[in-house]
Formats: structure tokens, C-alpha cells, sequence
């Protein structure tokens, strides 16, 4: 008996909540043992390309090694996936909001192979979002071998997910989080104990495979101190200030590349090159940048220029300093360029880098203007939670992220403190995280509004109802009875040769006409029509529909392609789709 087999059987024999545990806990095994295979695959390309001894190659080689990385991951996407690829949390939001949270099977290896080419040769991204994206998958195909609904499916879709996230960091109530606060919007209590049960799982095979050195984890030097709560309040502001430069300045070089999306070869050379000068001056920012975390973390922040070309002119403190929170910034750029050349990879590890970046920054320019004891290891972390959470929105994340990795809640106070100021800052000036912002501006984000939900997951083209009888322009009164007659519709939309939409025709306006014999060889068509009160676009999203239906107080408006008439939409028919949809989706089992 094969697996599928077994499975299937194993189905039929229990209860729908007990096959969703066993779901669970195999989908956490199979996504913890992704996110362990990646994150140690990564770990020793990268030590085997910067360990290569010095007789067989350049000093300066690994400069190359970026370049390398990102066209072999757009030769792998091009040629062994077709172009069928989806990057980061972003896809998987979208599959959920549009494609009920099935998830294509090569998701669950095409993010493992592409990102370990990108990151393991030096790019500069984290691995987090396709740990994410491939443990979604292994979710979703998970739900399906076991025949689940949509809500099921979904729940280990963020099983996966959150599994993923619980294995790379050993950080099980962050995977929780993360999963609660990105994927599922819309949830019920019962939903966390397939989420506890798959982040275990996941986090436990961490700690009984991974070694610390391939983890990120700290060792807390200072215990937590009142007396800087100022400071941490300060900290928060610069995060969220921060954050707002990451989202837009990732956006807008993301952008930059898009003209030569068709060219794909020649846009991932440019960005390869482009990373390799930026390596060869600042060289923190090759690969994910958790080595140069911890240096700054233990305060040794010369060991992050050790090869670099420019550190001689860096002697000095201050412009150390100075350096320190440019590299930060850097970072940002780095990661833009490498996502968007082709490479793949996400903005967990970049996040956390800035975050740390800033936060030594922070308190080290205290300490050396002022001549305070400001702890520059404890400003680190937290200031690592400060950007995750103003970049990503997930402040819940943040918190347990660090907290976890640390090996306590020492500093869950000031956690709590600049993650809450960081959110509340960038929120008021970017409504969306990164990953979501396009999702926003398409329609396709799933929100904590179930209503808007259900509409995201309805089509417009599905909707549209093409049996209203079109009324030729040049139609007299006569020509209108013969067609009222055959028509079980009171609205009549009138057009032009070209099907061009020039008005309609409302029964009840015309009624009394319809027995003023005499007018019938008389009046057209053109003089009984009135314009829409409004009209809808063929591609509009359901929640800009149902707007309209509000403002106008209509129950049926005409939907055009480019101003050429296709059909009308009514509001009974989208409510008739939203309750089949709130049946089949979001009910309880």
C-alpha cells in the first residue's frame, strides 16, 4: 500500500477533528524537515564557497559567487519550472484568496532549490518566505490527500507555514504567530491546536538536528534595566521610521527592474553585478547577514569589516559608527536588487539585519556622545523585533521571535514597547506590509472582515448574467414592444452597431407608453433610455461592486469592457454566491 493509499484509508476510519490533528502533525514533520534540509544546505554551500582555499581562486571570487546564484535560479525557474513560480507570502495570500488554498505541488520544492541557489551563493535575502511558501504547500497538498475543505485546507496551509518558521528559528510560539497573524485572518479558536501541534513538531526537529551555529540564537549579556525605557521608547520611533524607508525603497528598486522582466537573463547579470560591487565595499551584506547580527549583538562590530576594502578609512568610532547604520541601510537596497533581478529569497533575514543594525546604532551613538552605558547587546535584539514588525505588520511575531531566540522573556518589556510603537507609527503611513501591498491594490488580500473575505474569493466574470436583451439604437417603440414580449427582464440596455453601450431602458419608466398606439412608429429607443446611475468594469473588484450598489441604491448596473456592453450584475445574484460561499468555506465543521 502506498502512501496516498494508506492516507486515504487512514481518513475514512476517523473523525473529521481527529484527521485534521494527524494532518497536522505530519504536515509539521514533513515542513520542519524542509525548513532543516534548506537552512543546512544553505549553511554549507555557503561555508564550502567562502572556505575555498586561496591557491585555487581570486581573493575576491566570492564576489562573483551572488551573480552566480541568481542565474541559476532563473535558469532553474525558467527551464525546469516553465515560469510556473510564485514568490514569497504574497502567493500564498493570494492562492488563498483566490485559489481556495490550493497550492501547485512543485511549491513544495521549487522554493527549496531556488532559494537554496540564491541565498547559499550570497544573495542577499533570507530563506524564511520560501521556508513559508514550501511549507504552505506541503499544507495545502496535505488537505487535499485527505479530501478537506477549504477552511481545513487552509488551517494546514498555516500549519505548514508556521512550522517552517518554528524549525529555522527553534522558535515554536513565533511559527504560532506568525502563522495567526499572516495567513489566517478569519480563524477560530479550534485552529490552534493544529497550529501548536505542527510548530512543535517543527521546532523540535530543529533542536534535535540543527547545531547552534546555524541557528540564530543569543545569549542575553544584561538583564533588562527601567532606567532606559526612555531610550527604548526613542528606538521604537527610529524603527518605525525605518521601516517606512525599508517598504518604499524595496518597492520603488523592485520597480526599477520591471522593464526588463521579459529579459530575464540580462536583468538577473545587471542585479548580480550590482551585488557584487555593494559585497566588495560593505561585506555584511553577503548571504542572510545572521553572522554579522551576532557580531554586533557581542559588540564587536570590527569583525564586520575584516575583508573589506574600506576599512582602513574606518578606525575611528564615530565614523565606525556611521558606517554601521549606512550597512543597515544598505541592506535594504541589497535585498531589493536581489529579489527583484530573480533571485529568490524574502525579507525575514533582511528585516532582522536592519533591525540590528539600527538598534547598535542607537545605543552605541549614546554611548560614545554622551558617555552613558547604554546596553548596546540588548538595543540589538530589540531593535531586530522593531523592524520585523514594522515591515512585515506582524508585531506578535516579532515579539515571541525574539524572545524565543534569546532563551527567555528577559526583555519582553521593551519588546512589547518598540514593537507597539514601531506598528502604530508605520501603520498610520503604510496600511500594508510589504508582502501585501500589491495583494491590496488588486483586491486579492484576505482581511479580518469576513465579508470582504468572501467577496475577494467571488469572480465578477462568474457573476455577470448575459440574457438582457440589447435594444439597437435606431429601434422605434414597436421594435421595443416585440422585444419587452420575448423578455422576462425589465431592463433593456440600448447600443450602437459597435455593441457600445449608449443607455437603458427601465419598463416601469416607459410603461404608460407602451399603450399610446400612435407613438409606436414614432419614438426610438435613444428617446426612452436614461443613463446608469453607474457602471461597473468588467474586472472590478466585488467589494467596489457591492460600493456602487450601496451609493446607487440599484439592484442591477450594466458592466462594460472598455465601454462595450457584456451583461448586467445584480445584487441578489452576488448575494446568492455569497451565501453558497459562506456554506461551503467559512462554516464550521
Amino acid at each position: 500500500m502506498n502512501l496516498y493509499s494508506y492516507l486515504t484509508s487512514l481518513r475514512s476510519k476517523v473523525s473529521q477533528q481527529q484527521a485534521l490533528l494527524i494532518a497536522s502533525s505530519m504536515v509539521g514533520l514533513v515542513a520542519g524537515l524542509a525548513a532543516i534540509a534548506l537552512k543546512g544546505t544553505v549553511y554549507y554551500i555557503h561555508n564550502f564557497l567562502t572556505h575555498v582555499p586561496p591557491k585555487l581562486v581570486l581573493d575576491y571570487i566570492y564576489l562573483l559567487f551572488p551573480l552566480v546564484g541568481i542565474l541559476l535560479t532563473i535558469f532553474f525557474i525558467r527551464f525546469f519550472l516553465k515560469n510556473r513560480f510564485g514568490k514569497g507570502s504574497a502567493h500564498i495570500l493570494y492562492t488563498i484568496a483566490k485559489k481556495a488554498s490550493n497550492v501547485d505541488k512543485s511549491m513544495t520544492y521549487s522554493h527549496l532549490v531556488t532559494s537554496a541557489l540564491t541565498v547559499g551563493f550570497g544573495g542577499s535575502a533570507g530563506l524564511e518566505a520560501p521556508i513559508v511558501v514550501t511549507g504552505s504547500a506541503i499544507g495545502s497538498n496535505f488537505g487535499r490527500i485527505f479530501n478537506f475543505s477549504y477552511r481545513e485546507r487552509t488551517i494546514l496551509l498555516a500549519s505548514g507555514a508556521a512550522a517552517g518558521i518554528a524549525a529555522v528559528f527553534n522558535a515554536p510560539i513565533a511559527g504560532v504567530m506568525f502563522a495567526i497573524e499572516v495567513l489566517l485572518i478569519d480563524m477560530s479558536i479550534s485552529s490552534f491546536i493544529p497550529l501548536i501541534i505542527a510548530s512543535t513538531t517543527g521546532a523540535l526537529l530543529s533542536k534535535m538536528i540543527l547545531n547552534e551555529n546555524i541557528l540564530l540564537y543569543f545569549s542575553l549579556r544584561q538583564p533588562f534595566d527601567y532606567n532606559y525605557v526612555p531610550f527604548y521608547v526613542g528606538l521604537g520611533i527610529l524603527t518605525g521610521i525605518v521601516s517606512i524607508y525599508y517598504i518604499r525603497t524595496f518597492s520603488k528598486i523592485e520597480k526599477l527592474f520591471k522593464p526588463l522582466e521579459k529579459r530575464r537573463f540580462l536583468r538577473g547579470a545587471l542585479g548580480g553585478a550590482l551585488l557584487g560591487l555593494l559585497i566588495l565595499l560593505f561585506p555584511p551584506l553577503f548571504s542572510e547577514g545572521y553572522i554579522g547580527i551576532k557580531q554586533l549583538a557581542n559588540d564587536t562590530p570590527h569583525l564586520l569589516f575584516q575583508n573589506s576594502l574600506i576599512s582602513q578609512f574606518f578606525s575611528n568610532e564615530w565614523a565606525l559608527l556611521f558606517l554601521i547604520f549606512i550597512i543597515g541601510l544598505l541592506k535594504v537596497i541589497a535585498a531589493s536588487i536581489t529579489i527583484g533581478s530573480g533571485g529568490n529569497g524574502g525579507n525575514f533575514a533582511p528585516s532582522l539585519f536592519v533591525g540590528a543594525f539600527s538598534g547598535y546604532s542607537f545605543a552605541k551613538f549614546f554611548n560614545l556622545g554622551f558617555d552613558l552605558s547604554v546596553p548596546v547587546g540588548n538595543f540589538t535584539i530589540v531593535g531586530m523585533a522593531g523592524i520585523l514588525c514594522g515591515v512585515m505588520h506582524t508585531p506578535l511575531t516579532a515579539v515571541f521571535l525574539i524572545a524565543e531566540i534569546t532563551g527567555g522573556y528577559e526583555l519582553m518589556i521593551p519588546l512589547l514597547l518598540v514593537s507597539s510603537i514601531t506598528f502604530i507609527l508605520v501603520k498610520q503611513f503604510e496600511p500594508f506590509s510589504l508582502d501585501k501591498r500589491e495583494l491590496a491594490k488588486k483586491g486579492h488580500l484576505l482581511t479580518g472582515n469576513k465579508d470582504k473575505n468572501i467577496l475577494s474569493l467571488l469572480q465578477l466574470s462568474e457573476l455577470i448574467e448575459k440574457d438582457y436583451t440589447p435594444v439597437p439604437m435606431n429601434a422605434k417603440l414597436s421594435d421595443l414592444t416585440t422585444i419587452i414580449a420575448n423578455s422576462k427582464r425589465s431592463i433593456f440596455p440600448v447600443v450602437d452597431e459597435n455593441n457600445k453601450l449608449l443607455g437603458i431602458i427601465i419598463l416601469d419608466e416607459i410603461r404608460k407608453m407602451l399603450f399610446e398606439l400612435e407613438s409606436y412608429s414614432e419614438i426610438l429607443a435613444v428617446e426612452l433610455m436614461t443613463q446608469p446611475t453607474a457602471i461597473v468594469e468588467e474586472f472590478e473588484s466585488l467589494e467596489s461592486v457591492m460600493k456602487k450598489f450601496e451609493d446607487t441604491g440599484k439592484w442591477n448596473l450594466p458592466v462594460l469592457r472598455k465601454g462595450i456592453y457584456i451583461g448586467f450584475v445584480s445584487k441578489s445574484g452576488i448575494f446568492a454566491h455569497y451565501r453558497q460561499h459562506l456554506r461551503s468555506n467559512f462554516s464550521e465543521e
